[in-house]
């Protein structure tokens, strides 16, 4: 009989334990079937901006950021090519590699400066910011930064990767080569400035990825880590009619 009781004891315990577990996740569920309040909104499209940006800066700032990405690697300019490909036809790849690393180290150097300046572009959100993010396209969020930040992070990218260049040799490199080649008969002059060549790509680079953050807690359930964002962006959801 006690070892009767002690089953149905257990049997019990795990049937009340199952039936909380099944009530939380019920409630889960229904939490996201809720609308949100402005504030949630709010603060639910801020947290996954802030989190998307920072995630983006840091990613690509570290060494191999830009350089071990295919998708923002900074190569040579297209008006340059036909100067890296006379480079390579010599035998000087290591040259041109050289430059190419360069490039892409400076905006490695540069891309962790970005941090604040989308800090403050989401702190000074309005609602009507907030609302045409989460109910706008699916980069809505990134164009916004483009329109914010774009000039802000070009001033403080510009100096970072003009020194950066400077320290290891790319400036003074690339006018010595873009010099030569500017002094062949009936060649098209280019005039290339490395250092605004370089912030302009590595700001493309920034925004490509935080595109693709964005989309990913757009279509990605699993990638909405909290229950305010689940419940946030399940809203924006069913008004698309998804």
């Amino acid at each position: 009989m006690k070892r009767i009781a002690i089953t149905i004891i257990l049997s019990f315990t795990i049937i009340l334990s199952s039936c909380d577990a099944l009530n939380q996740y019920a409630g889960a569920i229904n939490q996201t079937l809720v609308t949100p309040t402005n504030s949630e909104m709010s603060l639910g499209l801020k947290q996954a901006l802030e989190f998307g940006t920072n995630y983006s800066a840091e990613r690509l700032s570290v060494k191999d950021g830009f350089f071990g990405n295919l998708a923002v690697k900074i190569l040579f300019p297209d008006e340059a090519r036909k100067v890296e490909n006379t480079l390579r036809s010599i035998g000087l790849n290591s040259l041109c590699d050289n430059v190419i690393l360069s490039l892409n180290r400076a905006a490695e150097d540069a891309a962790i400066e970005a941090k604040p300046i989308f800090v403050a572009a989401i702190k000074q959100m309005s609602f009507q910011d907030v609302t045409n993010i989460l109910l706008g396209q699916q980069d809505a969020a990134t164009l916004y930064f483009k329109r914010t930040t774009s000039n802000l992070l070009a001033d403080k990218f510009r100096p970072i990767i003009n020194n950066s260049l400077s320290k290891v040799g790319a400036t003074r490199y690339w006018t010595d080569v873009i010099s030569t080649y500017n002094k062949v008969p009936l060649v098209k002059p280019i005039n290339t400035d490395l250092a605004d060549y370089v912030t302009n790509k590595a700001m493309d680079g920034l925004f490509l990825e935080i595109a693709k953050e964005e989309l990913k807690i757009r279509q990605n359930v699993s990638d909405r880590s909290t229950v305010l964002l689940q419940k946030v962006f399940s809203y924006a959801d069913r008004q698309k009619g998804y």
